[in-house]
């Protein structure tokens, strides 16, 4: 955590696909243990519909207003990952990419 509300995480970009397979994907970063932990602390009393944390979120020179999702598997959060994000940083599923969040 850089400072109150703000964090920088490195994690590998992962697809999840519907079944039946459909049109597009969505990409997502999960964020878990000790950064879930404080972003869950630094969101307390701000959490919307299902537990969601609006964040701005910075990877490269790209910044975009998104929230982040609970995940039940990991106790953590996925973070979405848009298309326009992921081209213009030249990454794609399998990558580990660092993003800086602020709460």
């Amino acid at each position: 955590m850089d400072g109150e509300g703000e964090f920088e995480i490195n994690a590998r970009i992962w697809v999840w696909r519907a079944a039946p397979p459909a049109k597009g994907a969505w990409h997502f970063l999960t964020i878990e243990g000790q950064a879930a932990a404080e972003i869950r602390y630094a969101a307390l009393g701000r959490t919307g519909g299902f537990g969601s944390v609006r964040v701005t979120a910075t990877i490269g020179g790209t910044r975009w207003r998104t929230s982040l999702f609970p995940h039940r598997e990991s106790g953590g959060f996925l973070l979405p990952i848009k298309a326009d994000v992921r081209r213009a940083e030249g990454i794609a599923a399998g990558d580990v990419v660092t993003v800086s969040l602020t709460v």
